[in-house]
C-alpha cells in the first residue's frame, strides 16, 4: 500500500470514528431476523485479525440465524472506540489500552470514558521487541539516538513502547527518532535498513515478525524487556505480568527471551443484550475445541481462563454466564 493510499485509508477510518462517536451513523440492530454482528481485529500482521477471521466463522456456524464478520482495523485504539461507539460489535484490545479507554485516560483523554465492558480474556499479548543485529541494539537503552518504530499513532503498541522506554531511562520523545509505523510497515523498514528496531504488541506467533525471521534479511534479535517489566508491573498494577517467549516461537532464535505480557480481552457495548452475549460465549466453549484450531495461541484458551477479572467490568450477561459454568 502506498503512502496516498495509507492516508486515505487512515482519514476514512478516523472520519468513521467521529461520526460514530457523533452519533451521525446508524447503531445497529439487534431486532433483526438474522443478526450480524461485526467483529473489529487489527492489523493483518497481528493475531487478532487471524483469531478474529476464524471465531466470526464459527459463530456464524454455530448460532442460529447469526451472520458475523470480521473486519482489519488499526488495532486495540480502534477497536474501543468503535465498540463504545456501537460501530464494530466484538472488539480485540490490549487490556492496558481497554483500561485507558475505560477511565478515559492517556489516548482516550480527550474524547473521554468510553462505554465498554469485557466479555472474555481471550489470548495473551507479548511486547516483541525486535532489532536488527546490524544495528548493535541488544537492549531498551541502547536504542539512544536512532530511529525506531514505535506502532501506529496512538496505537497500544505506542502507548507502551513509551512506557517500556521510560522504564529504561529514555524519554521516547527526545531520544529516539520515531517512527509511527503498522507491523508490516515495521518489518519491511527494518529490511530496508530505516530502522533500527521497532516495537509491536501481539499474540504469538506474530505472521509480520515470522516471516521476517525465516527471511533472515537483516538477521534479527528479540530484545529482552525483564527489567523493565519488573519496573511497569509497579507502576501500573495488573496490567502487565512476567512473560517468556519460548526458544522455539520463531525461526531462528538463539533462547528464550524474558519480556512483557498483556493479556488481551473481548470486549463489547453494555448495550448489547444478554441473549446475545449469552449465545456467544456458548458458541464458543461449547465449540473450544474447534476455537483453540484457528491459531496456535488459541490452543490456551479456556472457560476459567476467560473468566479471570480484568480491570474492565464484565458485560452482565458474561458474568452470569461464567457463574453458571461454574468457573466465577
Amino acid at each position: 500500500m502506498s503512502s496516498e493510499q495509507r492516508q486515505v485509508v487512515g482519514s476514512a477510518r478516523r472520519a468513521l470514528i467521529a461520526a460514530a462517536a457523533a452519533g451521525a451513523l446508524a447503531r445497529p440492530s439487534f431486532a433483526q431476523s438474522t443478526l450480524r454482528l461485526t467483529l473489529v481485529t487489527g492489523g493483518t500482521g497481528g493475531v487478532a485479525f487471524a483469531f478474529g477471521g476464524g471465531l466470526a466463522r464459527v459463530l456464524t456456524e454455530h448460532v442460529p440465524n447469526l451472520r458475523a464478520t470480521a473486519q482489519v482495523t488499526g488495532g486495540s485504539l480502534d477497536n474501543v472506540k468503535l465498540v463504545s461507539a456501537g460501530e464494530g460489535d466484538i472488539g480485540f484490545a490490549s487490556l492496558d489500552s481497554a483500561a485507558d479507554g475505560f477511565k478515559g485516560e492517556g489516548p482516550y483523554a480527550r474524547d473521554g470514558r468510553q462505554n465498554i465492558r469485557t466479555l472474555a480474556v481471550i489470548f495473551g499479548n507479548f511486547v516483541h521487541v525486535v532489532a536488527s543485529v546490524p544495528s548493535g541494539i541488544t537492549n531498551v537503552a541502547q536504542m539512544r539516538g536512532k530511529r525506531i518504530g514505535v506502532g501506529t499513532a496512538g496505537s497500544a503498541t505506542e502507548t507502551l513502547a513509551d512506557r517500556v522506554m521510560r522504564a529504561a531511562g529514555l524519554d521516547p520523545q527526545r531520544d529516539i527518532r520515531r517512527d509511527n509505523l503498522s507491523a508490516t510497515e515495521s518489518v519491511n523498514s527494518l529490511k530496508d535498513g530505516k530502522i533500527g528496531a521497532f516495537f509491536f504488541l501481539s499474540g504469538v506467533p506474530s505472521a509480520a515478525i515470522r516471516e521476517l525471521t525465516i527471511s533472515n534479511q537483516p538477521p534479527v534479535v528479540f530484545v529482552p524487556t525483564g527489567e523493565e517489566q519488573s519496573k511497569l508491573a509497579d507502576q501500573y498494577p495488573g496490567l502487565y505480568t512476567a512473560v517468556t517467549l519460548p526458544q522455539d516461537a520463531y525461526p531462528g532464535m538463539a533462547g528464550a527471551v524474558p519480556g512483557i505480557g498483556a493479556p488481551n480481552i473481548m470486549i463489547v457495548s453494555p448495550r448489547m443484550p444478554d441473549r446475545v452475549v449469552t449465545q456467544i460465549l456458548t458458541a464458543m466453549f461449547d465449540n473450544l475445541e474447534e476455537v483453540r484450531r484457528i491459531h496456535p495461541e488459541a490452543r490456551n484458551l479456556s472457560l476459567r481462563g476467560s473468566a479471570e477479572r480484568v480491570a474492565v467490568p464484565f458485560h452482565p450477561a458474561a458474568e452470569a454466564f461464567y457463574r453458571v459454568r461454574g468457573v466465577l
